[in-house]
């Protein structure tokens, strides 16, 4: 490996620079996979931290959950007949049944994505 050095004053220190993390920031379930990781798995917490890997896998997993819930979501409400029209004309109801919907899908995301190594 060639490393270059830079003298500063009576040291020479070695020229070393951090990899370049993607810019986007991080939502609900890249946290969560990120604190999955920190508290259940340190040695791929470290081993991607030091490869400057964490954020984009992270992020990636994000990408991941966030189209499986999106995918999901619109699935059960097909299967279940939850439309617009239900909206206009009872809206507990759509809201009661779209949150169970939700529930369900975050569960399934969660466990098959987010928690999964």
């Amino acid at each position: 490996m060639n490393i270059t050095y830079s003298m500063e004053g009576d040291y020479l220190i070695p020229d070393i620079f951090a990899n370049e993390e993607p810019e986007q920031a991080l939502t609900k379930y890249g946290m969560l996979r990120e604190s999955f990781l920190k508290n259940h798995h340190k040695g791929i917490y470290t081993g991607k931290l030091l490869a400057g890997t964490l954020k984009e896998h992270c992020l990636d997993i994000q990408v991941q959950a966030e189209n499986m819930t999106e995918q999901l979501t619109k699935q059960l409400m097909a299967v279940e007949g939850i439309s617009e029209d239900l909206k206009s004309y009872d809206q507990m109801e759509w809201v009661r049944r779209m949150n169970s919907i939700r529930n369900r899908v975050d569960e399934v995301v969660l466990t098959e994505v987010v928690y999964k190594i």
